[in-house]
């Protein structure tokens, strides 16, 4: 269902009984569950960890700091104990132990879980007493940490009460108590839960750690028209917005009553391809799939013209890059990686001859229309490119409510993706993105569904590699191959600059990552 608000409407979702320090934000989307392990997308990580902790936090610069674990050691090349936090309770009032790790690991590696591939890399966690946690693993983890920093940690007892001991199904539509309530141990609680409509937050009381920000309530709206969001914010009905439009920026920043705090992302934005059917689906092409072609794919990738992308869709707000993969810091800022083809019309169309598609083709490109930055604008830009290889692109857009279960499913031709997070090392692109589909996560967002035996057992063996110099040179072979075979499209790393009532202050981090518990409203 799509909601789309006029100013009214929106004021009256936005209406709450007077009381201060009211943080009231907007993006185009909604965070798509409360389940912290059904979906991997970031607003609705971002949303859930005002709810739920990890037992390792972030600081403002991404660095590792204590979380639920006060303190932790490696104590062999393969083995981690963690102290836990004493006296720390659950919004429910139950308290955490040991056995909320153990059993929140175990349920963040089952099948329907988005993030089973770093649950599975943290090895077998054991109970050592209530408040000491090991983990045991079966080959060396160069990210171990980074992995943890991902399984939100959940009430063992609240869940089996409500039958929740697996995630929702969130691709097969499963109604399941965890997607609309919550129960964490954070600095805030879910008041009430209203999808595409409103998520109201309230902050928790029992917190054991010490809000910076004096915000007692969150209340989210998604907007998903940019110049609704632009006119809430400049009318001062919201205080926040996470996803200004590029093309607003100018008029923003000339605004003395609003602040835009800017920064990049660790997002990478790229196309990715059915490589796997011997038919393409939603295509002209009957018999063959022209994405099994390597000319093909990389005819598309030189007939996109990355420089106009940048300059007069996104407004200057993106690094093209030929690398996949959400920061340069991942590739060693490797020159040899991060370049690009070249922009080569001519070059282009040989191709596409030499492939036996001259004559080009049509085919349906799914993408969201409320998830990254002009989203559907890109993927119509990128139809009108392609027009010129002959390639007929019809533009499937949809809410990313129903993109990624489409995708998911791997129900798709052509699409639009992004990836990125806090994590600064590439292993977490590497093994869901690039490797060959397989149990326990490997392969999850492979959507394309390619099957490169050289590629993966480079990955494989990246991801063990205790020597940081062979692991280097590594990781370095799984850019190179990936590139030459051009198995996806990278296109750029988006900026985000954000945009907030004046008197509001709060921290940008290049995770795209608002921390209520850190916003001031004067």
């Amino acid at each position: 269902m799509k909601h789309y608000f006029a100013l009214g409407a929106l004021a009256a979702a936005l209406a709450l009984p007077a009381g201060a320090q009211t943080l009231r934000w907007a993006s185009a989307g909604d965070p798509q569950t409360m389940d912290p392990y059904s979906q991997n997308e970031n607003l609705t990580n971002n949303i859930n960890h005002q709810i739920y902790e990890f037992l390792v936090e972030r600081d403002k610069k991404l660095g590792f700091i204590p979380g639920l674990a006060t303190e932790w050691k490696q104590t062999s090349p393969l083995q981690w104990r963690f102290k836990l936090r004493p006296g720390v309770k659950f919004h429910d009032g139950k308290p955490f132990t040991a056995d909320d790790v153990v059993f929140s690991v175990l349920r963040a590696r089952e099948k329907t879980s988005q993030i089973a591939a770093y649950a599975t890399a943290l090895g077998e966690p054991k109970k050592v007493d209530d408040l000491t946690v090991e983990f045991n693993l079966s080959q060396f983890n160069p990210i171990f940490l980074d992995h943890l920093n991902t399984v939100f940690i959940m009430s063992k007892a609240w869940c089996e009460e409500h039958k929740a001991t697996k995630p929702q199904d969130f691709g097969n539509k499963e109604e399941m108590f965890t997607a609309r309530n919550a129960n964490g141990t954070g600095p805030f609680m879910l008041v009430t839960r209203e999808p595409d409509v409103k998520t109201v937050l309230k902050r928790n009381p029992n917190w054991w750690g010490k809000q910076e920000g004096n915000v007692q309530e969150v209340v989210y709206t998604p907007i998903k028209s940019d110049a609704t969001r632009l006119a809430a914010l400049l009318s001062g009905e919201i205080d926040f917005v996470l996803d200004p439009s590029p093309r607003d920026l100018e008029k923003l920043r000339n605004t003395p009553t609003v602040k835009v705090i800017d920064g990049p992302e660790n997002r990478i934005v790229f196309v990715g391809m059915d490589q796997a059917r011997d038919e393409l689906l939603y295509s002209s092409v009957k018999g063959k799939n022209p994405f099994k072609d390597v000319r093909v794919r990389k005819a598309m990738y030189q007939a996109i013209d990355i420089e106009t992308i940048k300059t007069k869709l996104m407004n200057g707000q993106a690094a093209p890059t030929g690398a996949l993969v959400p920061t340069p810091i991942a590739s060693f800022n490797d020159p040899e990686v991060e370049k690009r083809l070249p922009y080569d019309l001519e070059a282009a169309k040989k191709l596409m001859k030499d492939a036996g598609y001259a004559d080009g083709f049509e085919v349906t490109m799914d993408c969201p229309n409320n998830r990254y930055i002009n989203d559907e604008r890109i993927c119509q830009t990128l139809a009108s490119m392609w027009a010129r290889l002959n390639i007929k692109v019809r533009v499937n857009a949809m809410p990313k409510t129903t993109y990624f279960p489409k995708t998911e499913k791997l129900d798709t031709s052509l699409y639009l993706f992004g990836w990125g997070g806090s994590i600064t090392d590439a292993e977490t692109t590497f093994t869901p993105i690039y490797r060959n589909r397989g149990e326990k996560g490997v392969g999850e967002y492979n959507r394309g569904n390619y099957k490169d035996d050289e590629l993966d057992a480079l990955v494989a063996a990246s991801s063990k590699e205790a020597d940081p110099a062979k692991r280097k040179a590594l990781i370095k072979q799984v850019f190179l191959r990936h590139n030459e075979q051009v198995h996806h499209i990278p296109l750029h790393r988006q900026f985000i600059p954000w945009a907030t009532r004046a008197g509001v202050s709060v921290v940008h981090r290049p995770d795209n990552w608002l921390e209520t518990q850190w916003v001031t409203i004067k």
